[in-house]
């Protein structure tokens, strides 16, 4: 039973039981008010004398409406205040069971400010099978999501850091100011120098101040959908077909990156050497160099230097073929 309906039942007996006793007191002669304040201050128990002189039967009814009336009015309260202190109880261990689920999280993306920016990062994230930690200092909006949360002033290191920002491999700061965003990329910055973040900016001129301040891409929302918009309405195909394998799984296709590692078997070997194409049967689209140069369409002749991101088009099955060529795999003297 919920404590709701639990709380609903007992108040109904107490009511029950002061409706009860005001109308036997006005079946033994008892005015209205004076039966109700006689059946209050019987149940109360506070002790003051009878209003009226009783009867004998009006003595017999006092005695069965304390023993019900107190009786009632104890489980009532306790009712109440069991379902006060389990919420309370409840909410305690809710939030040290989340707390050491986040302590063990690593790689893990957060996400500062859960507004329709943040809702929207975080609903693509956790499409993909991201782990986040989504950080809003509104309780009310966190309510209900399935995804560990920290409740908090995310301006405030110690709320950072209680959510994991150490171990995180990525945080996104979508607050409604360009200020707060700037202040939670220096904080993030300053704890996590290796972090991947990510801005929001609602102003052009703020762009260069979070990319100062230590983001590593700013994201405008307003620009990006005015551009959106004019490319669906220059170039629909094209616009609709970027949509789909980016952010739809209506196509077994799409694009991912995939960075050579030092450590990969195909570091410093050509595109026709390493006949990945072929191999995997993805797509190369695009690469960027290590000094961050876009190539569209590399050669075969291009060298694939270690710190190398590949843009690849294909199937989850060819990505993940694409993946496995890159790595360190079977074949491949250790050293």
């Amino acid at each position: 039973m919920s404590p709701l309906l639990r709380i609903g039942r007992a108040l109904g007996a107490f009511v029950f039981v002061v409706v009860a006793g005001t109308l036997g007191y006005v079946v033994l002669g008892f005015g209205i008010l004076d039966a109700l304040y006689q059946t209050v201050t019987t149940i109360s128990t506070v002790g003051f004398r009878e209003v009226h002189p009783l009867s004998a039967v009006g003595q017999l009814f006092t005695i069965l409406l304390i023993l019900a009336g107190a009786g009632t009015a104890l489980y009532t309260f306790g009712v109440i205040l069991e379902a006060l202190i389990e919420g309370h109880l409840r909410q305690h261990m809710e939030r040290r069971r989340m707390d050491k689920h986040i302590s063990r999280m690593t790689g893990h993306a957060i996400v500062c400010g859960f507004g329709r920016v943040g809702r929207a990062g975080v609903q693509y994230l956790t499409s993909l099978g991201m782990p986040v930690v989504v950080v809003d200092r509104d309780p009310e909006r966190l309510t209900e999501l399935d995804v560990p949360t920290v409740v908090g002033d995310v301006t405030d290191d110690h709320v950072l850091e209680a959510a994991g920002i150490g171990r995180a491999h990525a945080l996104i700061t979508a607050l409604d100011t360009d200020a707060d965003n700037v202040y939670v990329t220096l904080s993030s910055r300053a704890l996590s120098p290796d972090l991947i973040i990510i801005a929001r900016a609602r102003n052009d001129g703020s762009t260069s101040k979070l990319i100062r301040a230590g983001a590593n891409r700013v994201v405008n929302p307003q620009l990006i959908g005015g551009r959106r918009m004019g490319a669906f309405a220059l170039q629909p195909h094209v616009a609709e077909f970027l949509d789909v394998v980016m952010h739809e799984d209506t196509l077994d296709y799409r694009i991912e990156e995939v960075a050579v590692s030092a450590d990969s078997p195909l570091a410093g070997r050509t595109l026709a050497e390493s006949a990945l194409a072929a191999v995997t049967g993805s797509l190369l689209m695009a690469l960027r160099s290590p000094t961050g140069q876009f190539v569209a369409n590399p050669p075969p002749e291009r060298r694939l230097d270690p710190g190398t991101i590949l843009i690849a088009l294909g199937t989850a099955p060819q990505l993940e073929a694409l993946r496995r060529e890159l790595k360190q795999s079977e074949g491949v003297d250790s050293p």
